[in-house]
């Protein structure tokens, strides 16, 4: 570990330490994995296909041990007017607008018949949608976050799943940003104070034990 690792983990023990356990009836959040983050021509491409390829396996797994799957996606009217601040703050949300395939979701990873689809316009897939009720209703206590981007909706739906009652484990194999280094910071940030961080393996393990 390097040295300003070592300090800043220094700096958080014993402060923010604390660890979330895994609860029994899990489901998986798929955040925002649609084209704009995956086409090259994209203002909003990631460079993020890893990332893609873990959420594949990750909801293979999870379809095979029966948990809830669920998508979100980005839709908004023709110039935004639904999109509030946000959308003004975001030029490149643009690409969301309805009817763009820059919306719709990959080959790779894309909704079958039982999985729900939950269409957002804010960075938190809790925000002004029934995300919570959805969970709710089917008995969900703990979700398995993954998609894009971590120093944005992937942060802020982990943050409103705590504050929302359900346990929030991020995979962080799973999820991506544009650059690294916010990747990294966001995820260290989640860790210390909202959720858990796994990687697939982990996570993947979690799931076999349910069985």
């Amino acid at each position: 570990m390097a040295k300003d690792e070592a300090d800043l983990a220094d700096n958080y023990a014993g402060a923010f330490d604390g660890r979330l356990p895994f609860g029994t009836r899990p489901a998986l959040l798929l955040i925002d994995l649609v084209e704009a983050y995956f086409q090259p021509t994209s203002p909003l491409y990631a460079g993020i296909e890893a990332a893609l390829d873990s959420a594949v396996r990750m909801t293979a797994a999870a379809r095979a041990a029966g948990l809830p799957v669920i998508f979100t996606n980005v839709e908004y009217q023709p110039g935004g007017a639904d999109g509030g601040v946000f959308y003004r703050k975001v030029p490149a949300l643009k690409v969301f607008e309805k009817g763009s395939p820059l919306g719709a979701f990959p080959p790779a990873l894309a909704p079958q018949d039982g999985d729900v689809v939950i269409t957002k316009r804010y960075a938190s897939a809790f925000f002004a949608t029934h995300l919570a009720a959805t969970l709710t209703a089917l008995g969900v206590d703990t979700v398995l976050v993954c998609g894009t981007s971590t120093s944005g909706c992937i942060r802020a739906t982990a943050l409103d799943a705590c504050q929302n009652g359900f346990l929030p484990f991020v995979v962080a194999d799973a999820c991506g940003d544009r650059h690294l280094a916010p990747h990294e910071a966001n995820l260290f940030d989640l860790q210390a104070k909202y959720a858990e961080v796994v990687s697939e393996a982990q996570a993947l393990a979690l799931i076999a034990g349910l069985r």
